[in-house]
């Protein structure tokens, strides 16, 4: 496929862009398989409580006596689903609102552009933290609508912008005299010329939904259910991990396995941005 043969292409020649290709591709590995090759007991043992590193437990245990470890594990799962699901969802949404505005323009692209701009305004943090706390649920997909409910203006607001510029041009044009209808020119013709853009917006959206997401449970105001990340150091903090160094990597490798998650996106998104624009690639 050609699209794989240039991005490889330019990755091998962007040591960081490889290197966040593979961190991802790692912590993809880990979210599919992880929970099959390792458990958690929860079962409280205080003589195992924060134990140090050893071969049986290579980043120690938790308060209950439970694998650090095995925690991280398990818990890159429900944070990788929920952040990839919310940064669909602004994707859709922002781009279905964009490329609709800046093509059909006039009343609907006034009427969708001031709706986007109420969105725009909206502390989204705030919102999300308010929305999150009343509904409290356990859904992956639910929560992922509640990251995603402003994330998508900012989009929506470039892509019109896009299709704007796009909706004059000639093969936009020769759709119209051919007699294709709104949803083929719209999402056939519009879509795939602004395809780099949402591509990269993708991956920087899939890092805001992680930070929100793990906001949300560090805070208390998304349910405490089963194990991840956000719920690692929450618990950590609630424990007394800041009081201890006992319970250092129970504290620290939840945000250290955020970092490299994150910083690997940031990389991986300059392979994106060199592959979608020729300006860029690495010679």
């Amino acid at each position: 496929m050609k699209f794989l043969r240039d991005l490889w292409r330019i990755c091998r020649n962007d040591k960081p862009a490889l290197i966040g290709a593979i961190v991802i591709l790692i912590y993809i590995v880990v979210a599919v398989i992880g929970p099959l090759a390792t458990h958690v007991g929860y079962v409280k043992n205080p003589a195992l409580a924060y134990l140090p590193p050893s071969a049986k437990y290579p980043l120690g245990t938790d308060f209950l006596g439970n694998s650090v470890l095995s925690e991280l594990i398990i818990g890159t799962r429900p944070i990788m689903e929920v952040g990839i699901a919310a940064a669909v969802m602004v994707v859709v949404v922002g781009v279905t609102v964009g490329l609709v505005a800046g093509y059909l323009g006039g009343v609907v692209d006034q009427v969708v552009m001031r709706v986007t701009d109420v969105f725009l305004t909206i502390p989204g943090l705030p919102l999300v933290i308010v929305i999150a706390a009343v509904v409290r649920t356990t859904n992956p997909l639910v929560l992922a609508a509640i990251l995603s409910v402003t994330g998508w203006a900012g989009l929506a607001r470039a892509v019109r912008s896009q299709a704007l510029s796009l909706r004059t041009s000639d093969f936009i044009e020769a759709a119209k005299v051919q007699g294709l209808p709104l949803r083929n020119i719209v999402f056939r013709q519009l879509l795939p010329n602004i395809g780099p853009y949402v591509a990269i917006h993708f991956l920087l959206a899939v890092t805001d939904a992680i930070y929100a997401e793990v906001g949300l449970y560090l805070l208390g105001v998304a349910p405490i259910t089963g194990t991840n990340w956000g719920i690692m150091i929450n618990l950590a903090i609630s424990q007394g991990a800041l009081y201890t160094s006992q319970s250092a990597l129970y504290l620290f490798s939840p945000m250290l396995a955020i970092v490299f998650l994150q910083v690997a996106l940031v990389y991986f998104s300059r392979a994106m941005d060199r592959l979608f624009n020729p300006r860029l690639r690495v010679q």
